[in-house]
Protein backbone atom coordinates (compact mmCIF):
# COMPACT_ATOMS: atom_id res chain seq x y z
CA UNK A 1 0.00 0.00 0.00
CA UNK A 2 1.37 3.38 -1.00
CA UNK A 3 2.17 6.04 1.85
CA UNK A 4 -0.90 7.97 0.97
CA UNK A 5 -3.05 5.49 1.09
CA UNK A 6 -2.02 4.51 4.09
CA UNK A 7 -2.61 7.93 5.42
CA UNK A 8 -6.32 8.22 3.85
CA UNK A 9 -7.12 5.29 5.36
CA UNK A 10 -6.23 5.81 9.06
CA UNK A 11 -7.83 9.50 8.31
CA UNK A 12 -11.10 7.48 7.15
CA UNK A 13 -10.67 5.16 10.26
CA UNK A 14 -10.06 7.97 12.29
CA UNK A 15 -13.26 9.82 11.05
CA UNK A 16 -15.14 7.01 11.59
CA UNK A 17 -14.63 6.46 15.30
CA UNK A 18 -14.92 9.79 16.25
CA UNK A 19 -18.65 9.56 14.80
CA UNK A 20 -19.34 6.38 16.51
CA UNK A 21 -18.02 7.98 19.46
CA UNK A 22 -20.82 10.97 18.64
CA UNK A 23 -23.47 8.94 18.10
CA UNK A 24 -22.98 6.60 21.08
CA UNK A 25 -22.60 9.84 23.30
CA UNK A 26 -25.48 11.77 21.40
CA UNK A 27 -28.08 12.39 24.14
CA UNK A 28 -31.70 10.34 24.47
CA UNK A 29 -34.21 11.57 21.92
CA UNK A 30 -32.02 14.14 19.69
CA UNK A 31 -33.27 15.04 16.60
CA UNK A 32 -36.52 14.69 17.65
CA UNK A 33 -39.20 17.98 17.86
CA UNK A 34 -39.29 19.79 20.90
CA UNK A 35 -43.32 19.78 21.60
CA UNK A 36 -43.39 20.25 25.20
CA UNK A 37 -43.65 23.21 27.24
CA UNK A 38 -43.34 25.15 30.67
CA UNK A 39 -47.31 25.20 32.30
CA UNK A 40 -48.38 26.08 35.47
CA UNK A 41 -52.00 25.10 37.56
CA UNK A 42 -54.48 26.89 40.42
CA UNK A 43 -54.17 30.06 39.37
CA UNK A 44 -55.67 32.75 36.98
CA UNK A 45 -55.83 36.05 39.23
CA UNK A 46 -54.61 38.94 37.62
CA UNK A 47 -51.03 39.27 38.88
CA UNK A 48 -50.37 36.02 38.59
CA UNK A 49 -51.32 36.02 35.15
CA UNK A 50 -48.67 39.18 34.70
CA UNK A 51 -45.88 36.94 36.50
CA UNK A 52 -46.34 33.95 34.91
CA UNK A 53 -46.16 36.33 31.60
CA UNK A 54 -42.65 37.65 32.30
CA UNK A 55 -41.53 34.29 32.89
CA UNK A 56 -43.01 32.98 29.71
CA UNK A 57 -45.38 30.71 31.49
CA UNK A 58 -47.54 30.61 28.38
CA UNK A 59 -49.98 27.64 28.72
CA UNK A 60 -51.82 27.11 31.93
CA UNK A 61 -54.28 25.48 34.12
CA UNK A 62 -56.95 28.14 35.66
CA UNK A 63 -58.14 27.30 39.16
CA UNK A 64 -61.12 25.83 40.01
CA UNK A 65 -64.24 28.18 38.27
CA UNK A 66 -66.79 26.97 41.23
CA UNK A 67 -67.10 23.49 43.64
CA UNK A 68 -70.35 23.07 42.31
CA UNK A 69 -72.45 23.17 38.50
CA UNK A 70 -73.48 26.81 38.82
CA UNK A 71 -73.05 30.23 36.75
CA UNK A 72 -69.22 30.03 36.39
CA UNK A 73 -69.56 26.79 34.91
CA UNK A 74 -71.57 28.11 32.33
CA UNK A 75 -70.11 28.76 28.74
CA UNK A 76 -70.31 31.93 28.64
CA UNK A 77 -68.37 32.47 32.01
CA UNK A 78 -65.90 29.90 31.00
CA UNK A 79 -64.97 32.18 27.05
CA UNK A 80 -64.46 35.18 29.76
CA UNK A 81 -62.13 33.33 31.95
CA UNK A 82 -60.43 31.73 28.76
CA UNK A 83 -60.55 35.56 26.95
CA UNK A 84 -59.07 36.72 30.43
CA UNK A 85 -56.37 34.58 30.41
CA UNK A 86 -55.63 35.18 26.57
CA UNK A 87 -55.71 38.90 27.05
CA UNK A 88 -52.20 38.35 28.81
CA UNK A 89 -50.71 36.29 25.69
CA UNK A 90 -51.17 32.81 27.67
CA UNK A 91 -53.29 30.09 26.43
CA UNK A 92 -55.60 28.65 28.66
CA UNK A 93 -55.07 24.70 28.04
CA UNK A 94 -56.68 23.16 31.05
CA UNK A 95 -59.12 23.78 33.81
CA UNK A 96 -59.58 21.42 36.92
CA UNK A 97 -63.14 19.79 37.56
CA UNK A 98 -64.76 20.01 40.88
CA UNK A 99 -63.42 16.48 41.15
CA UNK A 100 -60.04 17.78 43.46
CA UNK A 101 -57.79 15.61 45.52
CA UNK A 102 -59.50 16.39 48.66
CA UNK A 103 -60.33 14.80 51.55
CA UNK A 104 -63.50 12.28 51.18
CA UNK A 105 -65.92 14.66 53.17
CA UNK A 106 -64.05 18.33 51.71
CA UNK A 107 -64.66 16.24 48.23
CA UNK A 108 -67.24 18.59 45.66
CA UNK A 109 -68.91 15.90 44.68
CA UNK A 110 -68.63 13.01 47.86
CA UNK A 111 -70.95 10.57 46.73
CA UNK A 112 -69.12 10.03 43.34
CA UNK A 113 -66.32 7.91 45.31
CA UNK A 114 -68.40 7.28 48.25
CA UNK A 115 -70.73 5.28 45.87
CA UNK A 116 -73.81 6.77 47.47
CA UNK A 117 -76.85 5.65 45.49
CA UNK A 118 -79.09 7.74 44.12
CA UNK A 119 -76.27 10.25 44.94
CA UNK A 120 -73.89 10.02 42.52
CA UNK A 121 -75.83 9.78 39.17
CA UNK A 122 -76.79 12.99 40.27
CA UNK A 123 -73.17 14.46 40.96
CA UNK A 124 -71.72 12.31 37.55
CA UNK A 125 -74.55 14.42 35.71
CA UNK A 126 -73.58 17.93 37.09
CA UNK A 127 -69.85 17.02 36.07
CA UNK A 128 -70.69 15.62 32.14
CA UNK A 129 -72.56 18.99 32.03
CA UNK A 130 -69.47 20.77 32.94
CA UNK A 131 -67.17 18.55 30.16
CA UNK A 132 -69.97 19.60 27.60
CA UNK A 133 -69.43 23.58 28.49
CA UNK A 134 -65.82 23.53 29.08
CA UNK A 135 -65.71 22.29 25.46
CA UNK A 136 -68.09 24.76 24.21
CA UNK A 137 -65.80 27.91 25.49
CA UNK A 138 -62.96 26.38 23.64
CA UNK A 139 -60.99 24.71 26.15
CA UNK A 140 -59.14 21.72 25.06
CA UNK A 141 -58.60 19.76 28.26
CA UNK A 142 -60.00 19.10 31.87
CA UNK A 143 -57.95 17.54 34.91
CA UNK A 144 -59.60 15.69 37.57
CA UNK A 145 -59.08 13.37 40.90
CA UNK A 146 -60.71 10.05 41.96
CA UNK A 147 -59.63 10.46 45.68
CA UNK A 148 -60.90 9.58 48.83
CA UNK A 149 -57.72 9.57 51.51
CA UNK A 150 -57.09 13.28 49.32
CA UNK A 151 -53.05 13.76 49.74
CA UNK A 152 -52.07 11.83 52.60
CA UNK A 153 -48.71 13.26 55.03
CA UNK A 154 -46.79 12.58 57.93
CA UNK A 155 -44.76 15.96 58.94
CA UNK A 156 -42.66 18.18 57.27
CA UNK A 157 -39.08 17.80 57.13
CA UNK A 158 -36.37 20.46 56.85
CA UNK A 159 -34.28 19.89 53.26
CA UNK A 160 -32.22 22.47 52.14
CA UNK A 161 -31.91 25.86 53.00
CA UNK A 162 -34.07 25.08 55.86
CA UNK A 163 -36.90 24.45 53.45
CA UNK A 164 -40.08 22.15 54.75
CA UNK A 165 -39.91 19.41 52.57
CA UNK A 166 -43.60 17.44 52.16
CA UNK A 167 -42.90 13.48 53.68
CA UNK A 168 -44.19 10.33 53.93
CA UNK A 169 -43.31 7.81 56.50
CA UNK A 170 -45.83 5.04 55.88
CA UNK A 171 -44.58 2.81 59.06
CA UNK A 172 -44.55 6.10 61.83
CA UNK A 173 -47.85 7.92 60.07
CA UNK A 174 -50.97 7.95 63.04
CA UNK A 175 -53.82 6.16 60.93
CA UNK A 176 -56.42 8.11 63.32
CA UNK A 177 -59.56 7.58 63.36
CA UNK A 178 -58.81 4.03 61.77
CA UNK A 179 -61.32 4.36 58.82
CA UNK A 180 -62.57 7.00 57.15
CA UNK A 181 -65.96 8.13 56.45
CA UNK A 182 -66.19 6.23 53.52
CA UNK A 183 -65.74 2.92 55.52
CA UNK A 184 -63.32 -0.20 54.35
CA UNK A 185 -62.90 0.41 50.63
CA UNK A 186 -61.22 -2.66 49.45
CA UNK A 187 -59.47 -2.65 45.77
CA UNK A 188 -62.74 -4.32 44.13
CA UNK A 189 -65.25 -1.53 46.05
CA UNK A 190 -62.86 0.99 44.92
CA UNK A 191 -62.92 0.20 41.02
CA UNK A 192 -66.11 0.14 40.59
CA UNK A 193 -66.60 4.08 41.36
CA UNK A 194 -63.70 4.28 38.96
CA UNK A 195 -65.70 2.81 36.41
CA UNK A 196 -69.06 3.33 37.38
CA UNK A 197 -67.76 6.83 36.17
CA UNK A 198 -66.09 6.54 33.46
CA UNK A 199 -68.67 4.58 31.87
CA UNK A 200 -70.75 8.13 31.98
CA UNK A 201 -68.31 10.61 31.89
CA UNK A 202 -65.63 9.61 29.14
CA UNK A 203 -68.02 9.03 26.34
CA UNK A 204 -69.10 12.36 27.03
CA UNK A 205 -66.05 13.51 27.23
CA UNK A 206 -64.89 11.85 23.66
CA UNK A 207 -68.82 13.25 21.77
CA UNK A 208 -67.18 16.70 22.86
CA UNK A 209 -63.81 16.16 21.93
CA UNK A 210 -62.49 17.62 25.79
CA UNK A 211 -59.61 15.42 26.98
CA UNK A 212 -60.02 14.63 30.90
CA UNK A 213 -56.71 14.07 32.74
CA UNK A 214 -56.78 11.53 36.00
CA UNK A 215 -54.26 12.10 38.79
CA UNK A 216 -52.79 9.26 40.39
CA UNK A 217 -54.11 8.56 43.79
CA UNK A 218 -51.31 10.45 46.21
CA UNK A 219 -49.27 8.20 47.31
CA UNK A 220 -49.29 4.85 46.54
CA UNK A 221 -48.77 2.34 49.74
CA UNK A 222 -46.75 -0.61 50.15
CA UNK A 223 -48.23 -3.68 48.82
CA UNK A 224 -49.85 -5.24 50.79
CA UNK A 225 -50.79 -2.24 52.96
CA UNK A 226 -54.18 0.09 53.40
CA UNK A 227 -54.52 3.75 54.93
CA UNK A 228 -57.12 4.18 57.11
CA UNK A 229 -58.89 1.16 55.48
CA UNK A 230 -58.63 2.78 52.22
CA UNK A 231 -56.78 1.18 49.51
CA UNK A 232 -55.54 3.69 47.08
CA UNK A 233 -55.56 1.57 43.77
CA UNK A 234 -54.36 4.43 41.24
CA UNK A 235 -51.52 4.98 43.66
CA UNK A 236 -49.39 2.82 41.87
CA UNK A 237 -48.54 1.97 38.00
CA UNK A 238 -50.26 -1.21 37.79
CA UNK A 239 -53.78 0.63 38.92
CA UNK A 240 -52.61 3.29 36.47
CA UNK A 241 -52.37 0.86 33.46
CA UNK A 242 -55.70 -0.78 34.52
CA UNK A 243 -57.36 2.72 34.66
CA UNK A 244 -56.67 3.86 30.90
CA UNK A 245 -58.07 0.68 29.95
CA UNK A 246 -61.43 1.45 30.81
CA UNK A 247 -63.44 2.82 28.42
CA UNK A 248 -60.37 3.34 26.10
CA UNK A 249 -60.43 6.75 24.21
CA UNK A 250 -58.15 9.50 23.12
CA UNK A 251 -59.58 11.63 25.17
CA UNK A 252 -58.97 9.26 28.04
CA UNK A 253 -55.96 9.66 29.58
CA UNK A 254 -53.20 10.70 32.54
CA UNK A 255 -52.44 13.82 34.87
CA UNK A 256 -49.53 12.41 34.50
CA UNK A 257 -47.78 13.42 37.79
CA UNK A 258 -44.55 12.20 37.84
CA UNK A 259 -44.08 12.71 41.81
CA UNK A 260 -46.69 10.60 43.04
CA UNK A 261 -45.77 8.00 40.37
CA UNK A 262 -42.00 8.02 41.74
CA UNK A 263 -43.56 8.03 45.33
CA UNK A 264 -45.47 4.31 44.37
CA UNK A 265 -41.73 2.82 43.39
CA UNK A 266 -38.56 1.00 44.83
CA UNK A 267 -36.52 3.06 42.59
CA UNK A 268 -37.86 5.97 41.05
CA UNK A 269 -34.85 7.01 39.49
CA UNK A 270 -34.19 3.50 37.12
CA UNK A 271 -38.04 2.75 36.85
CA UNK A 272 -39.20 6.21 35.65
CA UNK A 273 -38.38 6.38 32.01
CA UNK A 274 -40.09 2.59 31.24
CA UNK A 275 -43.49 4.05 32.84
CA UNK A 276 -43.04 7.15 30.57
CA UNK A 277 -42.49 5.02 28.04
CA UNK A 278 -45.48 2.78 28.34
CA UNK A 279 -48.08 5.78 29.15
CA UNK A 280 -46.62 8.41 26.43
CA UNK A 281 -45.96 5.94 23.57
CA UNK A 282 -50.03 5.22 24.14
CA UNK A 283 -50.75 9.01 23.92
CA UNK A 284 -52.10 8.80 27.63
CA UNK A 285 -50.01 11.80 29.17
CA UNK A 286 -52.09 14.78 28.54
CA UNK A 287 -50.24 16.98 31.16
CA UNK A 288 -47.21 16.87 33.37
CA UNK A 289 -46.83 17.55 37.19
CA UNK A 290 -42.90 17.72 37.09
CA UNK A 291 -42.02 16.94 40.44
CA UNK A 292 -38.73 15.26 41.91
CA UNK A 293 -38.63 13.24 45.37
CA UNK A 294 -36.00 11.64 47.69
CA UNK A 295 -36.65 7.92 48.62
CA UNK A 296 -39.03 4.99 47.51
CA UNK A 297 -42.56 4.39 48.46
CA UNK A 298 -43.84 4.25 51.78
CA UNK A 299 -40.51 6.61 52.64
CA UNK A 300 -40.08 9.90 50.84
CA UNK A 301 -40.06 13.77 50.80
CA UNK A 302 -40.57 16.16 47.71
CA UNK A 303 -37.67 17.90 47.30
CA UNK A 304 -36.70 21.23 44.82
CA UNK A 305 -36.65 19.40 41.23
CA UNK A 306 -32.82 19.42 40.99
CA UNK A 307 -31.76 17.91 44.34
CA UNK A 308 -33.62 14.70 44.25
CA UNK A 309 -32.71 10.85 43.40
CA UNK A 310 -34.38 11.71 39.80
CA UNK A 311 -32.06 12.69 37.45
CA UNK A 312 -34.65 15.34 35.89
CA UNK A 313 -32.61 16.01 32.58
CA UNK A 314 -33.07 12.51 31.59
CA UNK A 315 -36.28 12.59 32.45
CA UNK A 316 -37.41 15.37 30.23
CA UNK A 317 -35.23 13.65 27.67
CA UNK A 318 -37.94 10.62 27.88
CA UNK A 319 -40.77 12.70 27.68
CA UNK A 320 -39.31 14.41 24.53
CA UNK A 321 -38.25 10.71 23.61
CA UNK A 322 -42.06 9.79 23.43
CA UNK A 323 -43.14 12.86 21.31
CA UNK A 324 -45.08 14.69 24.74
CA UNK A 325 -46.54 17.72 23.80
CA UNK A 326 -48.08 19.34 26.60
CA UNK A 327 -47.17 21.31 29.45
CA UNK A 328 -44.15 20.47 32.22
CA UNK A 329 -45.67 22.06 35.51
CA UNK A 330 -44.18 22.47 39.12
CA UNK A 331 -47.07 21.35 41.53
CA UNK A 332 -45.87 20.22 44.82
CA UNK A 333 -42.86 22.35 46.02
CA UNK A 334 -40.86 22.96 48.94
CA UNK A 335 -41.94 26.22 51.36
CA UNK A 336 -39.03 28.55 52.30
CA UNK A 337 -39.42 31.23 54.94
CA UNK A 338 -41.42 34.14 54.21
CA UNK A 339 -43.22 32.38 51.34
CA UNK A 340 -46.37 31.07 52.41
CA UNK A 341 -48.08 30.45 49.28
CA UNK A 342 -44.83 29.24 47.34
CA UNK A 343 -44.28 31.86 44.92
CA UNK A 344 -40.69 31.86 45.65
CA UNK A 345 -40.24 28.19 44.94
CA UNK A 346 -42.61 27.78 41.92
CA UNK A 347 -40.70 30.71 40.25
CA UNK A 348 -37.45 28.50 40.78
CA UNK A 349 -39.14 25.85 39.04
CA UNK A 350 -40.59 27.87 36.45
CA UNK A 351 -36.76 28.89 35.77
CA UNK A 352 -35.09 25.15 35.90
CA UNK A 353 -37.72 23.79 33.41
CA UNK A 354 -37.61 26.62 30.95
CA UNK A 355 -33.73 25.73 31.00
CA UNK A 356 -34.25 21.85 30.40
CA UNK A 357 -36.46 22.95 27.58
CA UNK A 358 -33.64 25.11 26.03
CA UNK A 359 -31.03 22.32 26.42
CA UNK A 360 -33.17 19.80 24.79
CA UNK A 361 -33.93 22.52 21.81
CA UNK A 362 -29.89 23.19 21.82
CA UNK A 363 -29.40 19.26 21.77
CA UNK A 364 -30.83 19.06 18.15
Amino acid sequence: MRRRDVFQSAALAAAAAVEAQGAATKPRGAGKPVKMYVGTQNSDSEEDLTAFAAFGVNNICSGLPSRKLDEKWSVESLVKLRERVEKHGIKLDMVPLPLSSAYITRAEYPAIMMGTKGERDKAIDDVCQIIRNISKAGIPAAKYNMSILGVVRTPTTKGRGGADYSTFKYASGVQEPALTEAGPVDPDTYWERITYFLERAVPVAAEHKLKIACHPNDPGMPNGKNWRGVVPVLGRVEGLKRFISIKENPYHGLNFCQGTICEGLENPNKEIHDIIRYFGQKKKIFNVHFRNIEGKIGDFRETFPDNGDVNMIEAIRTYREVGYDGMIMPDHVPHVGGDPRGAKSFAFCFGYIQALIQMLKMEG
